[in-house]
C-alpha cells in the first residue's frame, strides 16, 4: 500500500478495535497513501480552533503538500494512525523520530515528537487516551523509548490526555509553548491508569446494551408466532419503559403498527434514535441489517439468528465479516446465536430475549453461554428465588451465544460496579482470555462473591485468540486463587448463589447444627466434615419439637460465640402439637432477624405443602406481625413459569425463608440491600453444606486478599548476571533446552542449588566421580524411560564405598541394558526428607503459571498438584505448599519429622522470581526437591529458554481480533 522508497511493509498487526469512554467502539489503523481523501474530508469536519492548537496558527485548510507528508510513511521513522468510525477518519495521531537536536533522525534515536488532531464532534470520548496508548506501542516497537510534545497552554485538554496517562514525564514552558516529555516504558501507574479507562469503557458499552432508551425488533413477522415477533411481545408484556418498534421490509407501506407498537419498513424510517436493534432474521440477511442499523446510529445489536461459527468454516468466516461490520460503525454485539438479554430494573425492564416470562427481580447477576443453559438457570432461580416473596431474583441476564463481540469479560467489567448485582453467576463454556479474565475476577471477587462453572471448552469459535495448554484443573486452581468460586454444575451454581445472595458471609469454618431429626442431623454433621467445616455437636430438639422450640434453639446457637453459621434440619412432624408450615417459617425467620449477622440455611425433607409454606413464610404469618415487616414492592411477582426441562434436574428444589436484616447489624461484605437477606432451603444436606462450604472458603479468601502478601527481595540474586547468560545461550537457538552444568549456572543466579550429578559411562568413571564426591553416593539411570522413576530400579542409594556402588553399576546394565542407554551419573547423598517437585511454565493465554506438589504417585497419578500465577508472594507461597491433598506428609504426619517448609518456600519464591524476571525462561522443573527436617537438596532440574510469549496484557487497549 505504500510508494517505492517506503522500508517497512504495512504493518497490519497494528490495525485494532477499541472501546471509547462512552461505551461505542473505533478502528484504529495505520494511515496509508489510500487515505489522502479521507484525511482532507477529516480535516475540513475540524473546528478552527482545533486547528489552531494543532498547528499553533491559523491552518483552514490542508496543501497538497501536508497531504502527501501526512500519507506517507516508512512505519519506522515516521508513523501516522487513524481512528475510524464507519470507515471515516474521527481522529489522527503521528510521531517523527528526532535527534538530540530535535531535528529528524533515524535508529539509534530514540526520541520522537508526537501530535494528535481530534474531530470537534468526537473529542470527550477517549479517543486521543487510546491513541495515544497505541502509538506509545507501536514506537516501543520501532525503539523509540521517549515522545516529546509541544502544547498551546490552552489547549487544557491535550494536556490533559498526556499528563493524566501515567508516564514519568518532565514538563518545561518556552516560548508561550508547553513541551511535555515522557518516557514510554508502562508504569504501575500507566497500567492502573489503562485498565481503570479499560473498565469504564467496557462497562459502559455492556450498559448501552442492557439500559436502552430504544428498541427495534428486526425481523417481526405480520402473522403471529415467530422469532421476532416473540422477542417484540416479551418486550411489551415486560413493560419496557422506552419506546419499542418493529422493523421488517415485507410490511405494507400503509402498516401503520402491529401489537400496538409502531411498525416500520426499515431502521432508516425510523423517525429518533435507537439504542438497541434485535436482529431476528436469518443470517443471509443480517449484513443488511446491520449496515441499516450502523448509518442511523443504532448502539449495539442482539443477534438471535443461527448459522455462524457453530456450523463450520463457511460460518467462521460469516461471523468475522459480521463483528467487522458492526464495529466499523462502532456498534457492539450479542451473539450471533444468542438466548439474549435481560434488565429487571424498575426503569428499564428489558426483556430482549426469547424467555416469554420476565425473570422475577433481585440481585443476582446471570451469564451464560449456551441458551439451554441459561433457560436452566432462570427456570431455577425462579422455582428457587421465594415463591410469593419475589425478593431473591435477577438484576440482569445475558445469554451472549458464539459470542462474537460482548464476552464474560465485559460483563463482568459492568458488574464491578453495577449497584444493583450483589452477586454474580457465570457458565463458562470455555475462557477465550485467562489472563484478563483472572485479573478481572480477582478484582470483581473482592467486592461482590463470583461463582463460576467453567467447562471444559476450547477458545470460542472464529476468535483469534491464543489458546491455553494448561489442563482444566490447572485453570480452575488459578481461578480459585483469584477469588472465583468454582462449582461443578449448574445445580451448585444455584445452590451457592442463593446462599450469597441472601446470608452474610460466615466468619469461619464452626457449623452449628439443630433440628427436630437426629438422622437428618447426623448427615448432616458428616456431610460438614467431607467439606472441610468444623461442625459442632448436633442438637436434636426431637420429632415434638414447637415452633417455640427451633425459635429458642436457632436464637442460642446464633448467640454462641463458638459457631459461625447456623444449619437447621426439619423433616414434618405429625401430630397436634407439631408446628404447622407456616408457623415453623416464621419462628425461624423472626429468630433469625433478631441474632447477630450468621449464615442461616435450612435442610429439609419436603413433603406436602411444605415448600410453599416456607415460600410464602411472611405472607401467611398473622397480620399484626406481617404488617411490621412488610416490604415494599416495586413490581408483583409474575406468575410461575412451567419449569424447562434441563438435564440432570433435581427432583426436589426448595424455596426459602425470609430473613430481613435486623437493624444494628452489619451488612454483607456484597453490601446486602435493605430487607434482601433470605433463609435458603435446601432439600439435601449435602448440597447446602457444599453451598455453605464455598462460602466458608469465599471469606477466607476476602479476607486473605486484603493483605495478599510482599514478592520478597533476595541480595544474593544476580538478576543482570542471568539476564547475560539467557542472552547468550539464546544466540544458539530458539527453543533451546539447557545442559546439566548450564542449567546449574542459571539456577544458582538465583540462589537455587542443584546438587551436582557427575556423568558415570563406565564403572571406573562411577568410581572416580565417588571418590569425587565422597561416599556415601547414589547411582541413577537417566534415561528418558527410567528418569525420576525409582519403582522401576533405576537408582541405587546409599552406596558407602567402591565395591557396592561397582556391583550396582553392574546390576543396573544387566537388567536395563548398556551405559550408553542408562546414561548412569553418580550423586553424593543428599539427607533423607519428603521428594517434592516444583514447576513453572508460561502458557501463551494464563501467563506464567508455578506448581508444587510430593514427587511421584502423588502428582503423575493423583493430579495432586496446587497451582498460582506468578509473581508469587510469600503467602501465595505458604498456601501453594499447604494446598496440596498430601501436605500432612510435610507436618509430620503419623509421627514422621516435620520438615523445612520455610527452605521449601524461599525456592518456590526464588523460582518464581526467575520466571518473571526473565520471561525467556518458559518452563523449570526442580525434580525432586528433597525437603529435610533441615534445609531441602535439589538433586535434579531442567530449563528450557525460548522467546517469550508476547504480553497482550501489557499492551494498549484491543478488543479480540478477527
Amino acid at each position: 500500500m505504500q510508494s517505492a522508497p517506503d522500508r517497512h511493509e504495512y504493518p497490519a498487526h497494528w490495525e485494532a478495535d477499541v472501546v471509547l469512554r462512552d461505551g461505542g467502539t473505533a478502528r484504529i489503523r495505520p494511515i496509508t497513501v489510500d487515505d489522502a481523501e479521507r484525511l482532507v474530508s477529516f480535516y475540513e469536519q475540524v473546528s478552527d480552533e482545533s486547528k489552531y492548537y494543532r498547528f499553533f496558527a491559523p491552518y483552514p485548510r490542508l496543501s497538497a503538500k501536508d497531504v502527501h507528508r501526512f500519507t506517507h510513511h516508512d512505519f519506522v521513522d515516521r508513523v501516522g494512525l487513524a481512528a475510524t468510525v464507519g470507515g471515516e477518519f474521527i481522529a489522527t495521531v503521528r510521531y517523527d523520530r528526532i535527534g538530540a537536536d530535535g531535528m529528524p533522525a533515524s535508529a539509534p534515536a530514540d526520541e520522537a515528537e508526537v501530535a494528535f488532531l481530534v474531530q470537534d464532534a468526537h473529542q470527550g470520548r477517549g479517543v486521543a487516551s487510546a491513541l495515544l496508548e497505541h502509538i506509545g506501542a507501536v514506537a516501543r516497537e520501532r525503539g523509540i523509548r521517549r515522545f516529546a510534545a509541544e502544547v498551546l497552554p490552552a489547549n487544557s485538554k491535550m494536556i490533559k490526555v498526556f499528563t493524566d496517562a501515567g508516564y514519568t514525564q518532565k514538563r518545561s514552558f518556552e516560548d508561550g509553548v508547553v513541551r511535555l516529555e515522557f518516557d514510554l516504558e508502562p508504569t504501575e501507574r500507566s497500567l492502573a491508569v489503562q485498565r481503570a479507562r479499560e473498565q469504564r469503557a467496557e462497562a459502559r458499552s455492556v450498559r448501552r446494551l442492557l439500559a436502552p432508551g430504544s428498541v427495534a425488533v428486526v425481523g417481526v413477522g405480520r402473522a403471529p408466532g415467530g422469532v421476532g415477533r416473540g422477542v417484540l411481545g416479551n418486550l411489551r408484556d415486560a413493560g419496557f419503559t422506552g419506546r419499542l418498534y418493529a422493523v421488517n421490509k415485507a410490511f405494507p407501506e400503509d402498516l401503520g403498527e402491529i401489537d400496538a407498537v409502531p411498525a416500520h419498513r426499515s431502521v432508516r424510517e425510523i423517525d429518533g434514535h435507537v439504542d438497541l436493534a434485535v436482529v431476528a432474521v436469518p443470517a443471509e440477511h443480517v449484513p443488511e441489517v446491520v449496515a441499516e442499523c450502523g448509518e442511523h446510529g443504532v448502539q449495539g445489536l442482539v443477534v438471535l439468528a443461527a448459522g455462524y461459527a457453530e456450523s463450520g468454516s463457511e460460518g467462521r468466516e460469516r461471523q468475522r465479516e459480521l463483528v467487522r461490520h458492526a464495529r466499523a460503525y462502532g456498534m457492539r454485539i450479542i451473539g450471533p446465536n444468542a438466548f439474549g438479554i435481560v434488565n429487571t430494573a424498575p426503569a428499564v425492564r428489558l426483556n430482549a430475549s426469547l424467555a416469554p416470562e420476565m425473570p422475577r427481580p433481585g440481585r443476582i447477576g446471570l451469564f451464560a453461554q449456551s441458551g439451554a443453559i441459561g433457560v436452566a438457570l432462570l427456570s431455577r432461580l425462579h422455582r428457587r428465588g421465594g415463591g410469593v416473596t419475589g425478593v431473591t431474583g435477577v438484576s440482569t441476564f445475558v445469554s451472549s451465544g458464539n459470542r462474537a463481540d460482548v464476552s464474560g469479560n465485559d460483563v463482568l467489567q459492568y458488574w464491578y460496579d453495577d449497584p444493583d448485582t450483589d452477586v454474580a453467576l457465570m457458565y463458562l463454556e470455555s475462557i477465550g482470555n485467562p489472563r484478563k479474565f483472572t485479573r478481572l475476577a480477582r478484582r470483581t471477587a473482592a467486592s461482590k462473591p463470583l461463582v463460576v462453572v467453567q467447562g471444559a471448552g476450547s477458545a470460542p469459535q472464529g476468535h483469534a485468540v491464543r489458546a491455553t495448554r494448561l489442563p482444566h484443573a490447572t485453570v480452575s486452581a488459578l481461578l480459585r486463587q483469584a477469588g472465583v468460586i468454582r462449582v461443578e454444575t449448574i445445580t451448585e451454581l444455584v445452590d451457592a448463589g442463593l446462599l450469597l445472595a441472601r446470608q452474610p458471609l460466615p466468619n469461619g469454618p464452626r457449623v452449628a447444627i439443630l433440628g427436630n431429626s437426629e438422622s437428618l442431623g447426623l448427615l448432616t454433621y458428616d456431610a460438614c466434615l467431607s467439606q472441610g467445616l468444623r461442625p459442632l455437636r448436633p442438637r436434636d430438639l426431637t420429632t415434638q419439637a414447637t415452633a417455640e422450640d427451633f425459635h429458642a434453639a436457632l436464637a442460642r446457637a446464633l448467640a454462641d460465640e463458638t459457631c459461625d453459621a447456623v444449619v437447621v434440619t426439619a423433616i414434618p412432624a405429625i401430630g397436634e402439637a407439631s408446628p404447622g408450615d407456616a408457623e415453623l417459617a416464621e419462628a425461624l425467620r423472626t429468630a433469625a432477624a433478631a441474632g447477630p449477622a450468621k449464615p442461616v440455611l435450612v435442610v429439609h425433607v419436603e413433603l406436602g405443602g411444605l415448600a410453599e409454606a416456607l415460600s410464602a413464610a411472611s405472607s401467611t404469618a398473622p397480620r399484626a406481625r406481617a404488617a411490621a415487616t412488610a416490604e415494599p414492592q416495586s413490581h408483583p411477582a409474575p406468575p410461575p413459569t412451567a419449569d424447562a426441562p434441563t438435564a440432570g434436574a433435581p427432583a426436589v428444589d426448595a424455596p426459602a425463608l425470609r430473613a430481613p436484616q435486623p437493624s444494628g447489624t452489619a451488612p454483607s461484605p456484597a453490601g446486602t440491600p435493605e430487607g434482601a437477606h433470605l433463609i435458603p432451603a435446601y432439600p439435601a444436606a449435602e448440597r447446602a453444606v457444599r453451598a455453605l462450604s464455598e462460602a466458608v472458603k469465599y471469606a477466607q479468601w476476602r479476607c486473605e486478599a486484603a493483605d495478599p502478601g510482599r514478592v520478597p527481595e533476595y541480595d544474593d540474586i544476580d538478576e543482570r548476571g542471568a539476564a547475560e547468560l539467557i542472552d547468550g545461550l539464546l544466540t544458539r537457538g530458539q527453543g533451546l533446552t539447557l545442559g546439566a552444568d548450564e542449567t546449574r549456572e542459571l539456577l544458582g543466579r538465583y540462589g537455587v542449588h542443584v546438587r551436582p550429578a557427575v556423568p558415570a559411562p563406565t564403572p571406573g568413571e562411577a568410581a572416580r566421580a565417588a571418590g569425587a564426591l565422597g561416599y556415601p553416593v547414589a547411582l541413577k539411570a537417566t534415561a528418558p524411560h527410567l528418569r525420576h522413576r525409582a519403582d522401576l530400579g533405576g537408582v541405587r542409594l546409599d552406596l558407602a564405598d567402591e565395591e557396592q556402588l561397582r556391583r550396582s553399576y553392574a546390576e543396573l546394565t544387566e537388567l536395563f541394558g548398556s551405559a550408553e542407554e542408562l546414561r548412569p551419573v553418580v550423586q553424593a547423598m543428599a539427607p533423607r526428607g519428603v521428594d517434592t517437585v516444583v514447576r513453572a511454565v508460561i502458557d501463551p493465554a494464563a501467563g506464567a503459571v508455578l506448581s508444587f506438589g510430593l514427587a511421584g504417585a502423588a502428582s503423575q497419578l493423583l493430579g495432586d498438584m496446587a497451582h498460582r500465577l506468578v509473581p508469587v508472594t510469600d503467602r501465595d507461597a505458604g498456601s501453594l505448599v499447604r494446598s496440596i491433598r498430601t501436605a500432612p506428609l510435610l507436618f509430620g504426619w503419623r509421627g514422621s519429622a516435620p520438615v523445612d517448609t520455610p527452605a521449601l518456600e524461599e525456592v518456590l519464591l526464588r523460582v518464581s522470581r526467575l520466571v518473571h524476571d526473565h520471561p525467556e525462561v518458559v518452563a523449570i522443573t526442580l525434580e525432586p526437591v528433597v525437603v529435610a527436617p533441615h534445609g531441602l537438596s535439589v538433586l535434579d532440574a531442567s530449563v528450557r529458554l525460548a522467546p517469550p510469549p508476547a504480553r497482550d496484557d501489557l499492551g494498549p487497549r484491543t478488543l479480540p481480533l478477527y
